[in-house]
């Protein structure tokens, strides 16, 4: 290979890696949202789900090993040092396995995980309001922005210790429709209502957080694939870069 191919291999490799820190970043700070967040149906989740949290801390690691590896790419491929371009490889081959077996893990364990998610939204609904602030302003949050009420719709409500034992006809402000009078409704709590039916948003949770995911699936599946793309890119540069050093090293061996 001309020193003019190293040098592309070389730059080019140094590129792919800066956009594969800035990916790594990311992943970490979307681990550290999911560990920190107080306003979405994940914290709702993660106050009662041991495997949300685990997920928060494996997707911080693998963010931090991330940035780490693509310092440790820019460098050997600034450097051309065989032994971290080498270490590079095996690092992104292994990277990209455990991302393929997590992706057919969460893919068969969907309805686990569906399973999971609806008993602990209904825990929050059955005992709001409760000891748990946060999930419930969370859900509440939810409910608001997504403009639905309960998790398979607003029947769960029925279920809530409070409004089952209440002759008031009161139901979840947070469910209530901007649509229908009355207006400045709370944004939490619960409101009176002036008949039996309730002026709130008909649809639950579940169908509309899987209409957001199903209009933004293709985001997050180019977001996935062009993560793939840039590591299949760096391990097929960085070897070519170490067997272009090791034959530039072997040329300027003196021969007897």
């Amino acid at each position: 290979m001309g020193k003019g191919c190293i040098a592309a291999t070389k730059y080019f490799l140094f590129l792919f890696n800066l956009i594969f820190f800035i990916f790594g970043a990311t992943i970490m700070g979307f681990g550290l949202w999911i560990l920190l967040d107080n306003q979405s149906l994940i914290a709702v989740l993660q106050e009662s789900s041991m495997v949300l949290k685990v997920v928060s801390y494996i997707l911080i690691g693998v963010g931090s090993f991330s940035m780490l590896l693509g310092f440790l790419g820019c460098l050997g491929a600034i450097y051309e040092i065989r032994c971290l371009l080498g270490l590079y490889f095996a690092c992104l081959l292994l990277i990209l396995l455990a991302q393929v077996a997590a992706a057919i893990l969460i893919y068969f364990q969907r309805d686990v995980l569906r399973k999971e998610a609806s008993e602990i939204v209904s825990q929050v609904v059955v005992n709001y309001p409760g000891q748990n602030k946060t999930a419930e302003q969370a859900w509440d949050y939810l409910q608001r922005t997504m403009q639905c009420c309960g998790w398979n719709g607003h029947e769960d409500w029925v279920a809530n210790h409070f409004i089952k034992n209440n002759s008031l006809g009161l139901y979840p402000c947070s469910c209530h429709n901007a649509s229908l009078p009355p207006d400045n409704v709370a944004d939490s709590g619960f409101c009176q209502a002036a008949s039996n039916d309730w002026p709130i948003y008909e649809t639950g949770c579940l169908e509309n957080v899987g209409s957001w995911l199903f209009t933004n699936y293709g985001i997050i599946l180019g977001i996935c694939l062009g993560v793939a793309v840039i590591e299949l890119l760096g391990m097929i540069l960085s070897m070519g870069l170490c067997k272009s050093v090791h034959q530039e090293d072997y040329t300027k061996v003196p021969k007897y």
